[in-house]
């Protein structure tokens, strides 16, 4: 799952991630929607990222994590030089057959103006979008099957806040998240600014929690260091999604455990 637009709630019930069925995720309307051409909000994700990967040397992180992955493929690129393998770990059936099918036999011709943004601001990564994607493994799974410490470098982008409205159970997702990587390792993420639910064309609303700046500080503060949160504007050239913006982490996990940090689950 990664940017996803909103709509309406057809409940008064807070919607868990457990209530939707990720297995009929729309691929096809989302990609339409988001990512069939360049945004404002892509570049702005592509051009932090990819400065985050610059600071390691190629090939230097042995193991990273794309959580939530979706049909979104930008985030598994920017990772082509500095891993030498990439986890992307997915529930959705229809997402893990798009990404498998696009590893397999190639990828659509619109990612590739998003791989040549990619390298324009990480030299480093390999002069073929597929030579980049070769390092990427598909795994079917959720946050609750991630062993903890066993990452260098995980990334999550537009998925905690996209998959559930209660935000005890988006806390949680988070709190796995920063636990996936060793002690040191390196935490990247994006966010939406305050989107509700949503709806992808006319299909089904799907659950979200609206999060800003305070609420991330609230969640990721007590449980790393060095972190760091920046905004990009609201996209005028996507459709109204009832979103605010886009808030971009960066993160560490402690070494050791200081006065606040915050034990996950044992």
């Amino acid at each position: 799952m990664d940017r996803i637009p909103p709509g309406p709630p057809e409940t008064d019930r807070p919607r868990r991630n457990r209530d939707a069925d990720w297995d009929a995720w729309p691929v096809d309307a989302y990609l339409t929607e988001n990512y069939r051409s360049l945004h404002p909000y892509d570049i702005g994700v592509i051009r932090h990222h990819a400065g985050v990967y610059r600071r390691f040397a190629p090939g230097s992180l042995a193991r990273t994590l794309e959580l939530g992955a979706g049909p979104n493929l930008y985030p598994l690129m920017l990772a082509g030089a500095a891993a030498r393998r990439v986890d992307a770990l997915e529930p959705s059936a229809a997402s893990v057959r798009y990404l498998r099918g696009q590893l397999a036999h190639g990828v659509d011709d619109s990612w590739q103006r998003f791989y040549r943004l990619c390298r324009s601001h990480d030299p480093a990564l390999p002069a073929s979008c597929a030579e980049a994607l070769r390092r990427v493994r598909v795994v079917r799974g959720t946050a609750d099957d991630l062993p903890p410490g066993t990452y260098d470098l995980a990334s999550m982008n537009f998925v905690a806040e996209s998959v559930t409205e209660d935000f005890e159970e988006f806390t949680a997702v988070c709190d796995v998240f920063v636990r996936a990587v060793v002690p040191g390792g390196r935490l990247l993420a994006a966010f939406m600014e305050r989107m509700p639910s949503y709806r992808i064309g006319t299909g089904p609303v799907w659950p979200a929690c609206p999060v800003d700046e305070a609420a991330l500080r609230s969640v990721f503060a007590p449980r790393t260091t060095g972190l760091r949160i920046l905004r990009l504007a609201k996209d005028r050239t996507l459709p109204e999604y009832g979103d605010t913006g886009v808030l971009l982490l960066t993160a560490e996990r402690p070494r050791t455990p200081g006065p606040g940090h915050v034990p996950g689950p044992s």
